[in-house]
């Protein structure tokens, strides 16, 4: 029953995405215009509001960290092997390149807070503001030969990372906002977990679905499944429990990102076989995700 209440209310949120995309009305320039205010303004807040206001045990946070690096590296393993297993073409290998490792946080996010609250959302954000550097600068690296865009500066200037940074400096250093501005910060956190779900729905699309299917189905696969699998070996090696445990393999078990098209098409990547991986990943995580949380014990 736990799980049923923390899952299905974030993918019914996800589906009203999908409708309100295709019968609503609305302009098509909308929904990338929704999505840069969620990244650049709603999603920044609540990560630095939730860090800010969390302490930090950063001794203890460790472990969890040197195991999403693990596994995240296992991802990037498995995404190599893609290549000689399936020659895929080089834009469609260098898309889909992302799908074993780059993570939906919005998802991310909306399950660990329902099940550890502050704790879950302050470990999550830790891990998201160590792993999405790691995961940018993988995918860029593949994707560089077709991009002209400044790389480096992008992942510098991260507005997830940035957020993250500031939280954790703001909550070792024992500072604190004024209480207006808190107060604003608190708001916009409110809004941001379900305009993410509802911009995710919005943004999975079907074409693609029938190219390059060995390559898609390997990567929706190692993402749902064999990635978290991984991810609870290093677990349990590293001796972790408790919230950090959980948000560990739950970031683990994320379907793909949203992210992954976008930067796809924006360096000359194959859009279709990267959306097509994103859309089956979100659908089929409706039905992973319960499976890891009920081993997780909810």
């Amino acid at each position: 029953m736990t799980v049923a209440l923390t899952i299905a209310p974030i993918f019914l949120l996800i589906l009203l995405g999908a409708l309100m995309r295709r019968w609503f009305g609305l302009r098509d320039d909308f929904w990338p215009q929704l999505d840069r205010l969620i990244y650049y303004i709603f999603f920044p807040a609540l990560l630095f509001h939730t860090l800010s206001h969390f302490t930090i045990d950063v001794g203890a946070a460790t472990p969890m960290l040197a195991v999403a690096a693990l596994y995240m590296g296992a991802g990037i393993l498995l995404g190599l092997l893609a290549k000689p297993l399936f020659h895929a073409p080089p834009r469609v290998y260098a898309a889909t390149f992302q799908s074993f490792f780059r993570f939906n946080s919005y998802v991310g996010l909306a399950i660990a807070g329902s099940l550890h609250g502050q704790a879950g959302l302050a470990a999550i954000g830790l891990l998201m503001g160590f792993m999405v550097p790691i995961a940018n600068v993988a995918s860029v690296l593949m994707l560089a030969r077709h991009s002209e865009s400044h790389w480096l500066r992008e992942i510098l200037l991260n507005p997830l990372i940035l957020a993250t940074a500031g939280g954790i400096t703001f909550s070792l250093a024992g500072l604190s906002l004024p209480a207006m501005l808190n107060s604003t910060l608190g708001l916009l956190s409110q809004a941001s977990l379900p305009m993410g779900l509802i911009a995710v729905g919005s943004g999975l699309r079907l074409k693609g679905l029938h190219s390059q299917r060995g390559t898609l189905w390997y990567g929706v696969t190692a993402k749902l499944l064999i990635v978290p699998a991984i991810a609870w070996g290093l677990a349990i090696l590293f001796g972790l429990s408790g919230v950090y445990f959980n948000i560990a393999v739950l970031m683990a078990a994320l379907p793909v990102s949203t992210m992954a098209y976008v930067l796809a098409t924006r360096m000359g990547g194959d859009g279709d076989t990267i959306a097509a991986q994103v859309m089956l990943s979100t659908l089929l995580a409706a039905l992973t995700l319960p499976l890891w949380l009920f081993l997780l014990g909810f």
